[in-house]
């Protein structure tokens, strides 16, 4: 049975003005989003990322190429595109000064339902998003994890065919973002299509079907997590060094060895990617002796998605910080 694509962007540049000076934001974007999986959207700072997120959601326009959202054009039909999609920003769109119960019926009469209707969704919601115990209280007393909750059920009001996630577990405690993990995977049980942005590697990792990296306007990497971690299989050691030893130690490992595929630095440390971190082990420190560079720690892990970005991007997305 052929995949039915969801979300597809084909050839998108966007740029800004800064005075005179042209800043690129996007510069030639292709994507395509399998209708029913949850897609996992990865970037560090400044990389187009909200950008794109923007332009997907009707909120910016954009200068070439072309945007659908299941088959409905961005540029030209965005009333259409909005009434399919639910968007839920890193901020959310409930009214704190309004209970839960209130900012759900007015979200669903906003999109034309009738009061009936509106009743009936929320009651669904609420039920769906555990929301019962705190629906009739004022949004500025709800816990981190309940507003999160309500501002997906908010997103799904209309039932929307795909929904926008960005940063849903920003600042969640453990739990509160376990029990998020277990709604956004429930919604793609339910055939709705998530596109999932966050600065969570394991988040992504555990609940996207494929994901996408994007660095400098550009997508780096796309593919499901599972192929793209096959691209740096096997181990990592990492090898902590004095900052002056650090240019000596990447020449060092960039001379060709056997037990070894790739070496990249990042900050002070080299990291040595092989395939059997054990064995590769002695090899290692008996060449850091016989060029008598001193390291200063020295681990061992199994190569991961942030190696996969690291590698792609040249930075950790856990450093960037929120994107």
């Amino acid at each position: 049975m052929q995949k039915k694509s969801a979300i597809v962007l084909t050839n998108v540049h966007k740029h800004f003005l800064d005075g005179k000076r042209v800043i690129p934001a996007l510069q030639g974007v292709d994507l395509d989003v399998t209708s029913g999986e949850i897609f996992g959207f990865l970037g560090p700072n400044g990389a187009g990322k909200t950008t794109t997120l923007r332009i997907l959601t009707t909120l910016l326009p954009f200068e070439q190429g072309e945007a659908y959202i299941n088959g409905i054009s961005v540029r030209n039909e965005p009333q259409a595109v909005r009434k399919s999609i639910g968007y839920v920003s890193q901020k959310g769109g409930a009214d704190i000064r309004a209970t839960g119960w209130e900012n759900l019926l007015l979200q669903g009469r906003l999109y034309g339902l009738s009061k009936k209707e509106a009743i009936v969704q929320a009651e669904a919601l609420i039920q769906s998003f555990t929301l019962a115990e705190c629906i009739q209280r004022f949004v500025s007393s709800y816990s981190g994890g309940q507003k999160r909750r309500l501002d997906i059920a908010l997103a799904m009001m209309h039932k929307p065919k795909v929904l926008f996630l960005d940063e849903p577990t920003n600042g969640l405690d453990p739990q509160s973002r376990n029990n998020l993990w277990t709604k956004i995977l429930e919604l793609k049980q339910e055939g709705i299509t998530v596109f999932l942005t966050s600065h969570y590697l394991d988040e992504v990792d555990a609940l996207a079907d494929s994901l996408a990296i994007m660095d400098h306007g550009k997508i780096v990497a796309q593919g499901t997590p599972s192929s793209l971690k096959k691209q740096i299989a096997g181990d990592k050691v990492s090898v902590g060094l004095a900052k002056e030893a650090i240019t000596r130690a990447l020449a060092l490992f960039n001379t060709p060895a056997p037990f070894l595929k790739e070496v990249t630095a990042f900050g002070q440390e080299l990291h040595l990617y092989v395939d059997n971190g054990s064995t590769a082990l002695p090899n290692i420190l008996r060449l850091l002796d016989q060029a008598n560079i001193p390291f200063e720690s020295l681990a061992v892990s199994a190569a991961s998605l942030n190696d996969l970005f690291l590698k792609k991007t040249g930075r950790s997305l856990r450093e960037e910080g929120v994107l």
